[in-house]
């Protein structure tokens, strides 16, 4: 008897190169599919520094920390109640955003000062001097 023709052979191809072929899609297709859930993302976007975007979407979580003077918030304030129990609490720096024009950028920089910080920058007369004094680069505002 004569074996049946497949498609394939009618076409010239062999079955040890098909089974070859579709050996290799089957292993593209499982190291896709794990790489899929790796958490790797396939294309990386990466941002450049100069681009500052605006709005919601960019939005970014920061440190309750003064920008000039690096204060911080005290974690071992304790509350101690009628019955005398001694209760710690977080006292947060008062932190606020604020606008000063810097002569040396020739453009407004916008901080998260503490109200000392403000205070201090109002004492020195600008916030250059304070920037200098505390060593505190302005460009990145």
């Amino acid at each position: 008897e004569r074996a049946a023709i497949t498609p394939y052979q009618q076409q010239g191809i062999s079955s040890t190169t098909m089974n070859k072929f579709l050996s290799l899609l089957v292993a593209i297709l499982a190291i896709g599919h794990a790489c899929a859930f790796m958490g790797t993302p396939v294309l990386s976007q990466q941002r450049t520094a100069s681009v500052q975007h605006t709005g919601a979407g960019s939005m970014e979580m920061r440190t309750r920390v003064c920008d000039l003077l690096g204060k911080k918030a005290n974690t071992k304030a304790r509350v101690v109640t009628f019955s005398h129990k001694r209760i710690h609490k977080t006292q947060q720096v008062n932190l606020q955003w604020k606008r000063f024009y810097s002569d040396d950028l020739g453009r407004k920089v916008r901080l998260r000062l503490s109200t000392k910080g403000i205070k201090t920058v109002n004492k020195m007369g600008s916030i250059d001097a304070a920037a200098k004094k505390f060593e505190v680069d302005l460009t990145k505002f």
